[in-house]
C-alpha cells in the first residue's frame, strides 16, 4: 500500500511540474491519495486531467515510451505463447518479436518488479516494455479471452475422438455432447463480448457457419463439419427449452446465462431448412432496454422537443421505423422517464423484451385469442393512465388506440412506415378518419440507426466533390472513415446511435392533416416549414459533420429509403 502511495503521489508531482494539473488541484488529490482513494479518477470526473496527459505521467514515471494499441497489429499467437492468466495477472500484451528473438511487450506498469521477474525468468531473449493504456489492455484481453474460448471449443468439437464419439453416441447423450457444450456456451459468451446483436447457427450440405451480427452487419466467426450439428442443434435445444424431436416445425425458446456477473437473456429461433434446423439466438441485453433517455444520446434539440410530448397527459405518440431500427429500446427509454408512483403504466407485448419493475406487461397469446386488439380493450378497463402498444398492426387495434387516446389516456405505440409523416396516411388507410387523426397525434418520431465510428482509431479525410455536393457544402470539410483496431474486432465502428426524425403537432399541422385528401408530401411540407421538423437526411448529415458516423453509412441509408420508396409505388 505504502508502494502505491509513493507511486501516486510521484505521478501528481510529474503532472504538476508538467504544468498539467495546478498545485491546488494537486493538493486536493494527495488528500485522496492520503484516503486510500483513487486521485486520477478525481481528476478526470473534474474535467481536471485529460486520458492523453495520465498517459504521458505514467510513461515518463516508468521510463518507457507510450504506445497507443488501438494503432498497433497485435498477433494473437503471441498471446498464446504466454497464456491468458499470466498476461491478466500482471497486466501485459505481447506486441511484436523482432528476428533476434527481442520481445515487444505493452504492460499497464512497465517498471513493476514482479512483472519484471516474471519476464526475465520465462523469455529466453531480451525485451522491451512500452507503456499502455489499462483500459483498452483490459478490453482487449477480455475479448481475446471470448475468442480463444471459442476457439478452443471449436478445436474440441473437430477433434478426431470427439468425431467418432458424435457419430457413435446417441446426439443426446452427455459424453457426444460435451464438445458442444462448450462451443455453444464459449459461442454466447463470446457474442456478448464483441457486442453482437444475433447469432446465426446456418447448417449447408457438408458445414456449419456461425455468424454474428455486428451494428447491423454479419460477421463470419466459425465453421465446422455437418457431422457435427446434431450435438450442437441438441444442446441449444436443452439449453431454450425446446422439443429436441420436434425438427419439422419453427420453434421458439429461450436461455438466460450469466456472463461475468451479469445476468443475459436470449431468445431462440429455429426454422427447418433442407439442411437442417436453422438456429437465430437474439442476444437481449437488459443495459440496453434500462438506458434513459441521456444515455441514448439524442441530439439536444430532439431532447427538448421528447421532453415536452411526454408531458402531454393524453394523445397518441407514434415510433416508426424499419425493423431493427430501435423503436423497442426508444419505447423502453419513454416509459422509465413516465414510470412514476402516481400513475398506472399498462403495455402490451410480443414478445416482451424487457421486465420493468411497477409495470404492468402484458405477452400477446394469439392461441389464446389475447392479440393486441382484445387486450387493449381489457386495459381500457383497468383504470391505466399510460397505454404502450407494441405495435399497430390491424385496424380494430388502430382505432381503439386512437379512442384510448382521445378519452383520456397516454397511448405510445409504433408503426412500420418510413418517415413520420407516412404515419398520418397509414392510420388514415386503417379506417381512422383524418379528423380524428387530427386530434388524436401528439407527435411521430421516426427513427434510423447508423453505426458509431470506433473513437479509437477513426481516421479524418477531407470530402471528394460528390460528397460536398451530397452534403450541401460549398468549401472542403473533415469527415471521418473507419479503420479498425482490437476495441472494435477491426470493423472500424463500435455500437451504432439514432437519428430521429420528429413531428410534433401544432395547430397548423392538424388542420392540415384533417383536411380531407391530405398527402404525404403535403403533410411533410407543413411539417417542416410550420412545426419546425428536422428530416431524417439533414439530421443525418449532421452527426457525419460532426464525425460520429461515416458517410458510407449515411449513403446506405439513403440507398435503402430510396429502394423501399420504389417498391411501395410499385405496389
Amino acid at each position: 500500500m505504502t508502494q502505491n502511495k509513493t507511486r501516486l503521489t510521484l505521478l501528481l508531482e510529474i503532472l504538476r511540474r508538467e504544468n498539467k494539473i495546478s498545485p491546488a488541484d494537486q493538493e486536493d488529490a494527495l488528500e485522496i491519495v492520503r484516503q486510500g482513494g483513487d486521485p486520477f479518477a478525481f481528476l478526470q470526473k473534474q474535467d481536471l486531467l485529460s486520458a492523453t496527459d495520465l498517459q504521458m505521467a505514467l510513461s515518463q514515471y516508468a521510463n518507457a515510451p507510450y504506445v497507443d494499441l488501438d494503432k498497433v497489429e497485435i498477433e494473437a499467437d503471441f498471446s498464446e505463447v504466454f497464456g491468458l492468466e499470466l498476461l491478466t495477472q500482471y497486466s501485459f500484451l505481447p506486441l511484436y518479436r523482432y528476428q533476434d528473438g527481442t520481445w515487444l511487450l505493452g504492460a499497464v506498469s512497465p517498471e513493476d518488479f514482479d512483472l519484471n521477474q516474471v519476464l526475465r525468468a520465462s523469455l529466453e531473449g531480451n525485451y522491451q516494455i512500452l507503456q499502455v493504456d489499462r483500459d483498452k489492455l483490459e478490453s482487449y484481453l477480455k475479448l481475446y479471452s471470448a475468442n480463444l474460448a471459442a476457439r478452443n471449443a471449436l478445436r474440441s468439437i473437430q477433434n478426431d475422438d470427439n468425431a467418432e464419439l458424435a457419430k457413435g453416441k446417441d446426439a443426446s447423450s452427455d459424453v457426444a455432447n460435451a464438445p458442444a457444450v462448450r462451443f455453444i456456451d464459449s459461442t454466447l459468451e463470446e457474442a456478448v463480448k464483441v457486442g453482437a446483436s444475433d447469432i446465426h447457427v446456418e447448417p449447408s450440405e457438408k458445414k456449419v457457419n456461425v455468424r454474428y451480427r455486428i451494428d447491423g452487419d454479419l460477421h463470419e466467426q466459425a465453421t465446422f463439419d455437418i457431422s457435427f450439428f446434431p450435438a450442437v442443434s441438441t444442446r441449444i435445444k436443452i439449453l431454450s427449452g425446446i422439443d429436441i424431436a420436434e425438427k419439422r416445425i419453427p420453434q421458439d425458446g429461450h436461455i438466460t446465462k450469466i456472463i461475468d456477473g451479469e445476468k443475459y437473456d436470449f431468445r431462440v429461433s429455429t426454422l427447418p431448412t433442407i439442411h437442417g434446423e436453422k438456429f437465430v439466438i437474439r442476444v437481449l441485453d437488459k443495459k440496453i432496454f434500462s438506458l434513459s433517455l441521456d444515455e441514448l444520446r439524442f441530439a439536444k434539440e430532439a431532447t427538448e422537443t421528447i421532453s415536452k410530448v411526454l408531458h402531454h397527459p393524453h394523445g397518441i405518440i407514434l415510433l416508426t421505423g424499419p425493423t431493427g431500427s430501435g423503436k423497442t429500446t426508444t419505447l423502453y427509454s419513454f416509459l422509465r422517464e413516465l414510470n412514476k408512483p402516481n400513475v398506472n403504466i399498462v403495455t402490451i407485448e410480443d414478445p416482451v423484451e424487457f421486465s420493468m419493475d411497477s409495470i404492468n406487461q402484458i405477452q400477446i397469446n394469439n392461441k389464446a385469442d389475447l392479440t393486441f386488439a382484445s387486450a387493449l380493450r381489457s386495459i381500457l378497463r383497468q383504470d391505466p393512465d399510460i397505454i404502450m402498444v407494441g405495435e399497430i398492426r390491424d385496424e380494430e387495434t388502430a382505432q381503439i388506440a386512437i379512442r384510448a387516446a382521445i378519452t383520456g389516456h397516454l397511448v405510445l405505440s409504433t408503426l412500420h412506415t418510413n418517415e413520420a409523416p407516412g404515419a398520418v396516411t397509414r392510420l388514415i388507410d386503417m379506417g381512422v378518419p383524418s379528423y380524428l387523426v387530427s386530434d388524436a397525434l401528439v407527435a411521430v418520431i421516426s427513427q434510423r440507426l447508423l453505426k458509431r465510428l470506433c473513437p479509437h482509431c477513426k481516421k479524418p479525410v477531407l470530402t471528394t466533390p460528390d460528397q460536398r455536393r451530397a452534403l450541401g457544402l460549398k468549401e472542403d470539410a473533415t469527415i471521418y472513415e473507419p479503420n479498425g483496431c482490437p476495441y472494435c474486432n477491426n470493423t472500424g465502428y463500435r455500437g451504432r446511435l439514432a437519428v430521429h426524425e420528429i413531428m410534433y403537432l401544432n395547430d397548423e399541422l392538424r388542420a392540415v392533416i384533417s383536411e380531407p385528401g391530405a398527402t404525404i408530401e403535403t403533410i411533410r411540407e407543413s411539417a417542416i416549414k410550420q412545426a419546425g421538423m428536422t428530416p431524417l437526411f439533414a439530421a443525418a448529415r449532421k452527426v457525419v459533420l460532426e464525425g460520429e458516423t461515416s458517410y458510407n453509412d449515411l449513403l446506405s441509408m439513403i440507398v435503402s429509403e430510396e429502394r423501399e420508396r420504389k417498391a411501395k409505388a410499385k405496389d
